[in-house]
This record gives structure tokens, sequence and C-alpha cells, in this order.
């Protein structure tokens, strides 16, 4: 039952913790909040924190300033401060002194116990808790959201590989998979109540699974989910190259709902500097990979993620990630300089690169990336895909928006009838970004 208050929940970072603030949310409204977008007409304002770069924690460290100006107006407002920034060591006494004025602040562990921290600041406590480790497995969470067309779902928790740059192992913990039959339910649920979407959420999806006895992993739940009636779209994410198995790329290509489309993080195309990673693959493995997807699903976009500017990085190396793209011809690349973690074996290591540099080398590659994905786009006009209608456009509402298998957006004019469904695009133009097409006609 509502209680006439209002609450707005604010995600950074990545799609878990997206689906973690959906968790958040869905717990609230369990306790009589209503959901809003409305910071000022706010009772409760929830941020779920990112701790994987410094321009993240930069901006959160900004909202948090921005929410006391707000709680100054509305000394009712209640702020809970959630999630990995939070769960780093050392991180919780630094935060409660630099803002006193949050009520509630909760790791990644005890999420699930929202409500309880939720119950005592109500009564006017400041409550902290963020746990060491997890002691439950979370096989059950309050679900998202009914009636939308996308969801995430989480398949597992944690990692367990120890990149020498991240901090995730340290704040979400080792890998834990959730039993299949929980997420057969929940996407079963989520399909019910309209959605047609899936991505499914893991720090490293292909190691799913590795702790169950009789052997199942996560090609088997791939194959599972396929089997869903209704269900129209499935995506994944993330993807290490180092557990992509023959396995899972066949069950992809036989796949009827699997998405052909393959987000492989490279981080660098140097062995060099991959080791110092601790990435646990070369590059000629991971090429070895994008060979077998190439052959069994030449169709298949991939996409990946790359840090310019790790400690030790040559010009060399440098030329050797640059070479990469090129060779593979992504479709998308996320590229950010390396930033410093306190708490990670790279941040202390030695051969630091210098601001300028780490500039200019991501100018150089985002250059070569948006040509790269230039050319991907522009050999797709003329040609026919099927697409999910999502809605209207966020550039023209007037214009409906969707995406291919490939995780391609396309704008095109259709009636807002057929949202939810789909429907097949002829591609007419081409942008780094963005396909524009026309529907189809039977």
């Amino acid at each position: 039952m509502e209680n006439g208050k209002k609450v707005v929940t604010i995600a950074y970072g990545c799609q878990m913790s997206e689906r973690d603030a959906e968790t958040l949310t869905e717990i609230t409204r369990d306790a009589g909040y209503k959901s809003s977008d409305q910071l000022e007409t706010a009772d409760l304002v929830i941020v779920n924190t990112c701790c994987v770069r410094e321009s993240a924690e930069n901006r959160i460290l900004g909202k948090i300033g921005e929410l006391k100006k707000l709680k100054e107006k509305n000394p009712n407002l209640k702020i809970a401060i959630c999630g990995c920034m939070v769960q780093q060591p050392g991180a919780l006494e630094r935060l409660q002194k630099r803002a006193p004025h949050v009520d509630i602040w909760a790791g990644t562990h005890n999420l699930s116990d929202f409500s309880v921290l939720l119950r005592r600041a109500e009564q006017e406590e400041k409550v902290a808790e963020v746990w060491q480790e997890p002691k439950i497995m979370i096989e059950s969470t309050p679900l998202a959201e009914k009636g939308k067309l996308h969801a995430n779902v989480n398949i597992m928790y944690g990692c367990d590989n120890f990149c020498s740059y991240c901090i995730v192992p340290h704040v979400r913990g080792r890998e834990r998979s959730r039993n299949p039959e929980e997420i057969i339910r929940e996407i079963n649920y989520l399909v019910a109540s309209g959605c047609r979407e899936v991505t499914l959420l893991g720090q490293n999806v292909n190691s799913y699974g590795k702790e169950f006895s009789p052997v199942y992993d996560f090609a088997d739940l791939l194959h599972h989910v396929d089997q869903i009636p209704l269900l129209l779209r499935i995506r994944y994410i993330t993807s290490h190259p180092k557990d992509l198995s023959d396995k899972l790329i066949e069950t992809v290509a036989k796949g009827e709902k699997l998405c052909e489309h393959f987000h492989l993080p490279i981080q660098s195309g140097s062995n060099f500097i991959l080791q110092r990673m601790n990435r646990k693959y070369t590059r000629e493995y991971y090429l070895s990979r994008v060979q077998k997807i190439r052959d069994l699903l030449p169709q298949a976009s991939l996409s990946t993620d790359i840090i310019v500017g790790f400690p030790g990085e040559s010009e060399e190396d440098f030329e050797q990630t640059l070479a990469m793209m090129d060779s593979v011809h992504y479709s998308q690349a996320f590229t950010f300089m390396y930033s410093k973690r306190s708490g990670t074996p790279a941040a202390i290591m030695e051969d630091q690169i210098p601001l300028d540099v780490k500039k200019r080398r991501l100018q150089r590659l985002m250059g070569v990336q948006n040509q790269v994905s230039l050319e991907w786009r522009q050999q797709m006009i003329g040609k026919v895909y099927e697409v999910l209608v999502e809605g209207p456009s966020k550039t023209n509402p007037t214009r409906l928006a969707g995406r291919t298998r490939g995780n391609e957006l396309v704008v095109f004019s259709g009636n807002p009838a057929i949202i939810g469904t789909l429907v097949n695009v002829r591609i007419v133009e081409a942008g780094s970004w963005t396909l524009v097409g026309d529907i189809e006609r039977s």
C-alpha cells in the first residue's frame, strides 16, 4: 500500500549497477513508496554507485554534493548511497566524513537487506552497513518493473579474474552462480508481464556454472532460455575472451533468439600489456576466438572495451592495439584512459603514463574507431535486418527506433502500434553510430 512518499533512484556505471538500482527501487515500492524522476519533490533519493573509473566517482561525489543542497531545502528528505563505491576497503569512513547529510550507506553485498536499513532511517537513525563478503547467495531478488520491453537479469555475482587494473573483485566478491531454475523462473515472470528481450548479466558470464555438479555451463543456460515462449531476443554481457568456448559460439549460432552480437573486451592489442593486465590470454588467442565467430556467424557484430595508457604501454604497444582494431573491425568500441584504482596492483606499477600521452592516444584511438564504425554501418546500406521496435526515437519522437540482432540502433517511420514487435527494415542511411531505414512492406 502506498504511503504517499516518492523515491528517485539514480544509477551510475554498468548494467549490473542498473539492475541493483531496480532491486532497490522495488524494495522501496514494497515499503509503500512511489517511483518518481523529480528530485525536488522526492522523499527518498537512492544513488547506486560505481567505482570502476575516477571519472565516475567524481560525478557521483558531485551528485552527493547537489543532494546536500536539496536536503537543506527539505530536511525530511532521506538520502541513501549504495553499491560499489561504498564497498571499497576504507571508503565508508571517508565518505561519511565528506557527506554527513547522507542517511543510509549500504555496500554491494547487503542490498537485499535494504528494507531493514530504510525502516531504521525512517526512525531518524543514521545507518551504515557494509558486509565484507556475501553472507547468503541471493537467488531471488525483487523483480524488475512490470511491462518493460527489455529487462536485465543477473545470472551470477562477483568475479574471480583479478585483472590488475580492476577494483570489481574487491567490491563484488568472488564468483557465485544463480540456480538455473531461478533464472528461468524470473525470465518467465518477466515475459508474462510484457518483456520481450532480456540481457543476462555477470562480470564474466562465460564462467557461469563452473561450481555446478553435474556440469551445467553458460551455453546450457542459453540453450534453455532460448526455449522460453514469447521471448524474442536474448543478449548477455560481459564475456571474457579467455572463457569463450567453441560450445558457446556454436550454441549462439544454432539459437533462435540468441543475438549474434559478441561484446568481447580486448583491453589491449599488446601481449606485453595483456600480461601486465593479468588478462590471461594473448592477442593470438583472442584472434582465434574472433575467427571462430566469423566462421560460424559471418553476420555477427563484435564490440569491445579498450584501455589506453596502461602503465608501461609504449608507442609500439599502442600501435598493436590500433592494428587489432583494424584487423577485427569492431562495430563499436568503448574506449578509456587508464585510471588508477587504489587497492589494485596496477595502481603501484612503475612506468605510469603521463596524462597528456594518454589523452593523445585516446583521441587517436577514437578517430580510428569512428572510421571503422562508419565503414561497418555503411556496408549495411541496402540490406534488410530484423529490428525489435523499442519505442519513439530519443532524438526525433515522431519516428520509431529499435535494434538489430547485432545491437545496431535503427531509426525509421512507423505506427506506434508496432512497438514491442519484430519488423524487417531496409537500411537507407548510415552514420558512425545510427542507421536510418524503411520498414519493408510485405
